[in-house]
């Protein structure tokens, strides 16, 4: 099955922006673009995120990817197709979620924690799989698990992982990550979060080198 390829991305790095609400949308996103994210997720379980994510959409240069997270439904990626996202995160392996964003053009990059339940999401057409939680699993578990999957999938860690555990990581090879509350905590100003956020980037770039 044709996958939507991950677009070509400085910093392979998603800002998950959970409880983020619709008023803070564009001073913590615009301080992370500033920064140099190029991916945000807003997870459907914060408020009114699809207000949230077509503010990002609208106000986010083309080549940011800006999409859903905690996406269980194929009406959830009807909603989000509707306000312009890009991206379709999934806490799950729900094939018939992944094929209609996969089908609408989004990258896809659903959770999994087995190998069936990765096998399956590459089966579905999926871009990549979201190791979650990466802190049970370890860079260990990781790659074993890795070893038996189709070589073009893009691999991310996530849940459990910050700059402090990225050489961890890149022992194994990964180079993608998502990042939760080491970068975005609800009601946290958007100074902060550019503060975090260079921090992130700094750290990144002295393990995988100044892409």
């Amino acid at each position: 099955m044709n996958r939507i390829p991950l677009p070509p991305m400085k910093y392979p790095l998603i800002a998950i922006l959970r409880g983020l609400k619709p008023d803070e949308t564009e001073r913590v996103v615009g301080a992370l673009i500033e920064t140099g994210f190029t991916a945000i997720e807003i997870p459907l379980n914060s408020p009114d995120p699809f207000k949230s994510i077509e503010t990002a959409v609208k106000m986010a240069p083309g080549d940011c990817l800006i999409g859903a997270g905690t996406v269980l439904t194929t009406a959830d990626v009807e909603r989000l197709a509707d306000v312009g996202g890009r991206l379709m995160v999934s806490p799950n392996v729900e094939t018939s979620v992944i094929s209609l964003a996969a089908a609408k053009g989004m990258v896809t990059m659903p959770g999994v924690f087995t190998p069936t339940e990765a096998l399956a999401a590459a089966g579905a057409g999926a871009t990549g799989l979201k190791f979650f939680p990466a802190s049970v699993l370890g860079p260990s578990g990781i790659a074993a698990i890795r070893a038996v999957l189709p070589k073009d999938l893009e691999i991310a860690a996530v849940g459990g992982v910050s700059e402090s555990n990225f050489a961890d990581y890149a022992k194994i090879g990964i180079r993608s990550f998502g990042l939760g509350s080491s970068l975005y905590k609800p009601d946290m100003n958007a100074d902060e979060v550019r503060q975090r956020a260079v921090a992130t980037l700094k750290a990144y770039d002295a393990i995988y080198g100044d892409p």
